[in-house]
Order: C-alpha cells, then structure tokens, then sequence
C-alpha cells in the first residue's frame, strides 16, 4: 500500500476492523512512519444500469454518491449517514441478483432512503428525479411527504410492479 505522505511502497497493518461489508485497516509506513486508515470492499459481479432511453452504463457507486450528496448538501446530517444510506441502497440492488437493473429502481431506492434521511434532500432529488413540470406537481409531493402518504411498505410494493 503506497504511503499517502511519502510515497513509499512499504506500510504494515497494525489494526483491522470488519464494518458491514468492507474493512478498515490501520496502517504506518515503514519509511515515514505516518499512520493512515485504508479501506477495502468487495467487489461485486458487473452490474449495469438500463437508464430510461435504453442504453445501458456500467454501475458507478460514485455517481450514485455525487447525486446524493448533491440532494444532501447543507444539510445538518449524522456524519456517515450518507455514506450509510449508499452502502444499503448498493446492497439492496445486488440482492436483487440481476446483471442488469432499470435506473428507475435505483432512483426509487434513493428516494426511500432520503425520505427517511432528510425531509428537504428527499425533495430537492425528487425534484430532478421526477422532473416536476411545474409548482403544482411540486405541492403534491411536499403534500404527500407533510401527509406521510407514502409508506416504506408502499415504496416495496411498488417496486415489485417496476418492469426489469
């Protein structure tokens, strides 16, 4: 592992920690002496993203990251709750077992879990997501979110109808 101080090639471990699905390394360089914290993470099967025109993108998990940290911006959120929120909605999409999977699955997978995250960077994604046309849809959705209308149990069941 390549010291990210000096550059040197050699670093030992001297503390592993095993989080959910990745591990934490602590590590000090054999040059530097620095201490630094790697993580690593299973790599999954190639999984690809049929977006809505019908092409197909490979799976980026930092794409999926920039889009919420985009709605999340300014927020006052729990350090590592965004990081939280990506790693489920990951492990959610490969439990599905599929090599391909639709956008519009992903999306309303974000969507259940910023609306369960944060109020206002639910709807700041849902605002690009569902490409509100005017003021009227907008009202809808903060009416619906103000109302509770939409239930986890709700966002399950129709993401079983959603075509693959």
């Amino acid at each position: 592992m390549k010291c990210p101080f000096c550059g040197a090639l050699e670093s030992r471990v001297i503390d592993s920690r095993g989080l959910e699905e990745e591990v934490r390394r602590r590590r000090v360089c054999s040059e530097c002496e620095a201490r630094f914290t790697t993580s690593e993470r299973v790599q999954n099967y190639a999984l690809f993203i049929v977006k809505k025109d019908g092409r197909r993108e490979a799976y980026d998990r930092e794409k999926l990251a920039a889009g919420i940290r985009k709605a999340c911006e300014k927020r006052p959120l729990p350090i590592g709750s965004i990081e939280k929120l990506i790693t489920t909605i990951e492990e959610q999409v490969h439990e599905l077992g599929k090599a391909e999977i639709a956008s519009t699955i992903v999306g309303d997978l974000v969507m259940e879990g910023l609306e369960r995250l944060d109020h206002i960077a639910y709807i700041r994604f849902a605002s690009v997501y569902r490409d509100f046309t005017d003021i009227g849809a907008l009202r809808d959705a903060l009416e619906s979110l103000s109302a509770g209308l939409t239930t986890t149990k709700q966002r399950r069941s129709e993401l079983k109808d959603i075509p693959q």
